[in-house]
């Protein structure tokens, strides 16, 4: 089974004195590309959220939004320290006489400087809060996670699709195989005898020299290789785990054989058939970009 890097998830909380309220959006992306929007109140568990949402989601372009609030409570939901903010305040304004440059911000610096500006809320609150946020997102994750299973399923069957025209193009270019052979076999006796008249050459030598030709454009094993790759992207597919970087793998071998095919086949026919192949493996590899 295979997940799709593209989710929506939504969840809510309201009991009156407490209001939450998390978004999680997810698209493709090779690693996690994480952005957070939530209270600077609980900016101690930003390394938590990261963690927990690394964990849930593994990998995309993740933007998860959280809005928290308290009923009732005061507009001012922070606090000074006044007396850490003038020691900072006079810090500052010693150090700019002995640069003996003159500073405009001194003020706004002392203000931003760590632990002046303090949260109204007392830690056990901050807790209890940060525990109910934490199963709101839980939720929406949840959410988001089912929605990529189910653009997965989607993905699948396309994938399966893609899949099966390869099968058929090889199928059809391992029929051709012992004509193309058979050919290239005949044009060789025909060009020598047509050049050299029926007497004028050695016909071991040649047949030697026709079967060393045919063997460089054998191309036998870049059949069952391709045939056991393809097998082994549908077994991935129903895999109860996601794998999408093994699938995108496992396509690059699959455009190895079939380069190599085409490369060997010197066949208009068999070509064709390759050509179809590549149209096929393009489609698989633009789909495996948002598979998780």
């Amino acid at each position: 089974m295979i997940k799709s890097m593209t989710g929506f998830g939504q969840a809510r909380h309201d009991d009156g004195a407490l209001r939450i309220n998390v978004e999680v959006k997810s698209l493709n992306s090779k690693y996690l590309d994480l952005g957070l929007k939530f209270p600077k109140q609980f900016s101690e568990k930003e390394l938590d959220l990261r963690n927990l949402i690394n964990d849930k989601l593994e990998r995309g372009k993740i933007s998860v939004s959280i809005e928290w609030e308290r009923y009732g409570q005061e507009e001012v939901k922070q606090v000074y320290n006044e007396k850490l903010f003038l020691t900072y305040l006079e810090n500052l304004k010693k150090l700019e006489a002995s640069s003996k440059t003159l500073a405009n911000n001194i003020f706004e610096l002392a203000l931003n400087s760590p632990d002046v500006i303090q949260n109204r809320l007392e830690p056990e609150n901050i807790e209890d809060d940060w525990n109910a946020i934490t199963k709101v997102l839980l939720n929406a994750i949840t959410q988001c996670d089912e929605f990529r299973k189910a653009e997965g399923k989607s993905l699948a069957v396309k994938l399966k699709e893609y899949i099966s025209v390869i099968d058929s193009s090889l199928a059809n270019i391992i029929e051709l195989d012992p004509k193309r052979v058979q050919k290239i076999r005949d044009r060789i006796k025909g060009n020598v005898t047509n050049f050299f008249g029926e007497e004028g050459y050695d016909k071991n030598r040649l047949e030697q020299e026709i079967i060393f030709y045919i063997e460089k454009l054998d191309i036998h094993e870049e059949r069952v290789r391709l045939k056991t790759h393809l097998d082994y992207f549908l077994q991935i597919l129903d895999e109860k785990q996601s794998n999408g970087k093994k699938l995108a793998f496992l396509s690059q071998e699959i455009g190895r054989e079939i380069n190599t095919i085409g490369s060997k086949a010197n066949d208009a026919e068999i070509q064709k058939h390759v050509v179809a192949m590549k149209e096929e493996l393009e489609k698989i590899k633009e789909q495996l970009n948002n598979v998780l």
